[in-house]
């Protein structure tokens, strides 16, 4: 399973508890990449650090063939179509997106560049080039509700796919 989206929709949130009503593995790529240092350079306009794609896919190969997964990034054109039979793209209206973003610190172009990846679905369209469409669905991801829905959506899924495929 692939939670996708721009940063504060709510990716961390559902995939963690996800993974708790699932039994299955949360993987945050930023996480892993920060503690085994996985990036290639830093870049000084969004004052963050620059992800090494190729070692993140080497970090994740093996744990992605076990199966059971639940990753969690908000780009993914990099990952191998093989590895997801799921990918949820979370959308958040502006009003809520905007505020999430500034308490965590995003200040200027980053705020402003996030902002507009979400009004013009930027990772939706990268998740539907990326994947096959059927696979790729966008839930809202505004209130606890929502998230609520989500949670239950994606649970009966994955129990039909565990009824289906083994």
């Amino acid at each position: 399973v692939l939670s996708s989206g721009t940063p504060g929709v709510g990716k961390t949130t559902l995939g963690k508890e996800l993974a708790s009503r699932a039994g299955m593995t949360y993987i945050n790529v930023g996480d892993m990449a920060k503690e085994g240092e996985l990036y290639e350079g830093f870049d000084e306009e969004y004052d963050c650090p620059i992800l090494d794609e190729d070692r993140v896919i080497d970090e994740l190969e093996d744990k992605m063939s076990e199966g059971g997964v639940i990753v969690d990034y908000h780009g993914c054109d990099f990952f191998p179509e093989r590895w997801f039979h799921i990918v949820f793209v979370l959308r958040t209206e502006n009003s809520f997106l905007y505020d999430r973003l500034e308490s965590r610190g995003y200040k200027g172009k980053k705020l402003q560049d996030n902002i507009q990846c979400e009004i013009f679905q930027t990772l939706y369209e990268e998740a539907v080039l990326s994947y096959r469409e059927e696979i790729v669905h966008q839930l809202p991801s505004n209130t606890p509700e929502d998230l609520e829905r989500n949670l239950d959506q994606i649970m009966q899924w994955i129990e039909q796919w565990m009824k289906d495929n083994n």
